[in-house]
């Protein structure tokens, strides 16, 4: 029995960008989680990358705009700790309280402490340690 070659097909490079229509999902459902955080305007504008104070407003209007690609990342991100958090806690309380309670594995800083800082980094690392800690990888 002789093998046959497989037709392969590429890898779509756009196939994994996140929609405008999916950004916009992303803000509302940010808005949202930002609600239940109990996060403060200046904390949301940074950990959505500095937006301005006036784009937050209008996002908690319901108006999103055009949305850079920075951002959708910064939002998956914020939507996949809020999926480990999820994940980790039966009550959806305890999650939300998690995010701002001091933690010994961050040196007495919690998580929101340590997303301030600001860069896409650290929202991605949180997100890695939340995946780590529930055994995904």
């Amino acid at each position: 029995m002789r093998l046959q070659p497989i037709a392969s097909t590429p890898a779509d490079a756009m196939s994994a960008e996140i929609t405008d229509a999916e950004a916009a999902a992303l803000a509302r459902t940010t808005v949202n989680l930002f609600k239940v955080w109990d996060i403060t305007d200046a904390q949301a504008c940074t950990l959505l990358g500095g937006v301005s104070a006036r784009t937050w407003a209008r996002w908690k209007e319901g108006n999103t705009g055009r949305i850079p690609r920075d951002l959708k990342m910064r939002m998956a991100h914020l939507m996949g700790i809020h999926k480990g958090l999820r994940y980790l806690f039966k009550e959806p309380a305890r999650g939300y309280a998690w995010i701002k309670t001091p933690n010994a594995a961050f040196g007495g800083q919690s998580a929101l402490d340590l997303m301030l800082r600001g860069e896409l980094s650290d929202l991605s690392a949180m997100r890695k340690w939340l995946d780590a800690e529930r055994g995904a990888w």
